[in-house]
C-alpha cells in the first residue's frame, strides 16, 4: 500500500466519523507516522511544537479507533491501514469471476516452473505462496562500497551454516547497517518472513514481541479469511517459519555509563529470548547490529554454538579512493595519509572530504604532516559513542590517548590505580567497542580517537 493510498483511506475514515476531511496538519502527522517518524521529527519538519503535534495525533487515533472499533495508535496505525487495505483486496477477489486474476503472481513470482509463464493463470481461486517482508524501517542502501568478503561471510553463515544468531558490530560510521541492507537485498527471498526493526526507541521486550507477533498474525489473516488460530509466542513463529529478523541499533538496549553490553534495568528478557534463539530447534536467523553486543551473547560464542560475530574494520584502499573521487579529491598528494589516519571508516572519510572540498582542495597539503582534521559532525558522532562509556573506560582511553606509542599491559598496570581485574575488564570492553587496538600484548588508541580525546580533555599531560 502506498503512502497516498493510506492517507486516502484515513481521510475516508475520518470523514465518515466527523463529516470533515483531513486538514493539512492532520495529513502531516499521518504522513510522518507512516514514514516511522517520531513526533519530535514531525514537529521540526513542519515548524510546530511537539506538544501540538502530539495533540493532533491523539485526536486522530481517537477518531480512527472509534470508527474502526479497535485500538489504533501511532505504533500500529500503518499496519492497521495495510490490514484494511489487504482485506478490501481479498473481499473484492472473492466477489469477482474466477477468471479474474489479482496480479500477486507477477509481483512475487513463485519458485516453480510456472513462474516463467506470466500469461498462465494460477490454479482455481488459489494464490501462490509468497514471502512476507516488513522492511519499512530498513534504510535505503545509498552509497555501497566494496564489502565482498563480509557479504560472503554473512551469506555463508546464514544460508549454508544456518547460524541462528549473528552479531554485526563495529565503531560508529564503519558501515554495519549499510552492509546489512545489502545482505538483506541479496538473501531475502530465501525466507518465509523478513523483518527489520530499529531499536532506537528502546522498546521493552514485551513491546517488541507484541509488535512482531502482530505482524505474523496479520500476515496469517491475509492468507486465510477464517483465521481462528490464537497468536503464538514469538519464538513459536520463528520455529514454525523460516524467518530472518534484523535488529538494528541494539546498543540502545544497554546502559550508558557501564561496560559494553550490560542491559538496562527491565530489559533482561531480551537475553532470555536470545538464549531461546540459540538453544531451540528452528531454521530462523536473528541478526543483531550495533556499537556493542550483549555480554552474555559474547560469552556463549564458541565453535559448538550457532552464534557468529563479525566485527567490522575499515574499507580497502580502492573503496577509499572511490569515496574521495566522489568529492573530487583523487589528485591530492597526501592521499596515503588520509587512508592511514581515518582507517577506512566511510563516515569519517566523508566528513573530512566534505570539509576539504568546501574550504580548499589543497588544504591537506598546507597542514603539518601530523595534523588530523576533526570536523564538527565527526566530533558529534564520536561524542555519541563516548557518552556511553563507563568512568573506567573514559579514564583508560584518556591515559592511552597520552601515549604516542602502543604500551603493554604491564605499563598500564604501573600507571593506573585500577585493580588488574578491573583493568582487564575495561580493556576487553573497549576492544569490543572497537575504541582501542590490540597488537600482540600492546594497546593503543587509533589516531582519530587519540586526537579527539586530547581535544576533549586538553589538560592531559602528553607523553
Amino acid at each position: 500500500m502506498s503512502l497516498e493510498e493510506a492517507l486516502k483511506m484515513a481521510d475516508k475514515i475520518v470523514f465518515e466519523k466527523t463529516g470533515q476531511h483531513l486538514d493539512d496538519l492532520q495529513k502531516a502527522v499521518l504522513q510522518g507516522t507512516l514514514k516511522r517518524k517520531r513526533y519530535k521529527q514531525i514537529a521540526e519538519d513542519f515548524d510546530y511544537s511537539e506538544s501540538c503535534i502530539r495533540g493532533v495525533g491523539a485526536e486522530l487515533w481517537k477518531i480512527i479507533s472509534e470508527e474502526l472499533g479497535e485500538d489504533v495508535n501511532k505504533s500500529n496505525f500503518r499496519s492497521t491501514m495495510e490490514r484494511f487495505h489487504n482485506s478490501n483486496i481479498l473481499n473484492f477477489a472473492e466477489n469477482v469471476s474466477d477468471s479474474f486474476n489479482i496480479c500477486e503472481k507477477e509481483r512475487h513470482p513463485p519458485d516453480t516452473p510456472d513462474s516463467h509463464q506470466p500469461n498462465q493463470q494460477t490454479s482455481h481461486g488459489k494464490q501462490p505462496a509468497t514471502p512476507h517482508q516488513d522492511l519499512d524501517e530498513m534504510p535505503e542502501l545509498g552509497d555501497f562500497y566494496n564489502r565482498t568478503t563480509e557479504l560472503e561471510t554473512l551469506t555463508t553463515w546464514i544460508l549454508q551454516q544456518h547460524c541462528r544468531l549473528i552479531a554485526l558490530t563495529g565503531i560508529i560510521g564503519i558501515g554495519k547497517t549499510t552492509l546489512a541492507v545489502k545482505l538483506v537485498q541479496q538473501i531475502k527471498d530465501n525466507f518465509d518472513y523478513v523483518i527489520w526493526r530499529s531499536l532506537e526507541t528502546s522498546p521493552t521486550f514485551a513491546e517488541f514481541q507484541a509488535d512482531l507477533v502482530q505482524f505474523f498474525s496479520e500476515s496469517q489473516l491475509q492468507n486465510s479469511l477464517e483465521n481462528k488460530q490464537k497468536p503464538l509466542p514469538l519464538i513459536k513463529y520463528l520455529q514454525k517459519y523460516r524467518c530472518l529478523v534484523i535488529l538494528d541499533d541494539i546498543h540502545h538496549l544497554f546502559s550508558s555509563g557501564e561496560l559494553a553490553g550490560k542491559y538496562k534495568p527491565g530489559y533482561e528478557n531480551y537475553d532470555c529470548f536470545f538464549k531461546q534463539i540459540e538453544k531451540l530447534s528452528h531454521q530462523s536467523c536473528l541478526l543483531l547490529i550495533g556499537w556493542e553486543q550483549p555480554i552474555k551473547l559474547l560469552q556463549l560464542k564458541s565453535k559448538k554454538t550457532s552464534i557468529s560475530i563479525l566485527q567490522m574494520t575499515g574499507l580497502d584502499v580502492a573503496s577509499i579512493k572511490d569515496i574521495l573521487r566522489d568529492y573530487g579529491l583523487t589528485e591530492i598528494e597526501k592521499l596515503e595519509k588520509l587512508i592511514h589516519y581515518y582507517q577506512g571508516n566511510p563516515l569519517w572519510l566523508k566528513s573530512v572530504a566534505s570539509q576539504i572540498q568546501e574550504l580548499e582542495e589543497n588544504l591537506i597539503e598546507l597542514l603539518p604532516d601530523d595534523a588530523i582534521l576533526l570536523p564538527e559532525d565527526l566530533k558529534d558522532s564520536l561524542q555519541q559513542q563516548s557518552d556511553r562509556l563507563s568512568q573506567a573506560e573514559k579514564q583508560t582511553l584518556s591515559l592511552l590517548a597520552t601515549k604516542n606509542q602502543p604500551i603493554s599491559l604491564a605499563q598500564l598496570l604501573e600507571t593506573t590505580k585500577m585493580s588488574p581485574s578491573d583493568l582487564l575488564n575495561t580493556l576487553q570492553s573497549l576492544c569490543r567497542r572497537s575504541l582501542i587496538e590490540k597488537q600482540g600484548s600492546l594497546y593503543s588508541v587509533p589516531l582519530v580517537l587519540r586526537e579527539y580525546y586530547r581535544e576533549s580533555q586538553p589538560n592531559l599531560n602528553m607523553v
